[in-house]
């Protein structure tokens, strides 16, 4: 079954989201889908993802993570990914999307570029 685990801390004036599992169509792309929403609502559009721990990305993920950028950048945000697993970069490569996203090896990287 594929499941989708999401961690959300707040750092100042950036929140970081962490992801365990499946980012794949179904319950796994809602749930974030929803906790992304519930952050814009709050005005929170300094997202830090991270995606050390996913292990599967299918057509829908890779929708919401570029919809979330779009979101974020409208809003005078954006989205860092931090760490991304082989199968993310590899995936964001093919599609010829990664070159969209700020990538950091590591979470107070990722927090730090905001500044």
């Amino acid at each position: 079954m594929n499941t989708l685990e999401i961690g959300v801390l707040k750092h100042g004036e950036v929140t970081a989201v962490t992801l365990r599992g499946a980012l794949v169509l179904g319950p796994p792309v809602d749930s974030l889908r929803q906790t992304l929403e519930n952050l814009a609502a709050h005005g929170e559009f300094r997202i830090v993802l991270g995606l050390a721990e996913i292990t599967k990305l299918d057509s829908s993920g890779i929708g919401l993570l570029v919809k979330a950028l779009q979101w974020c950048k409208e809003a005078g945000g954006s989205v860092k990914l931090v760490s991304p697993a082989r199968v993310v970069v590899q995936t964001l490569s093919m599609c010829r999307l990664l070159p969209l996203f700020d990538v950091c090896d590591s979470e107070p990287e990722a927090i730090a570029s905001f500044a």
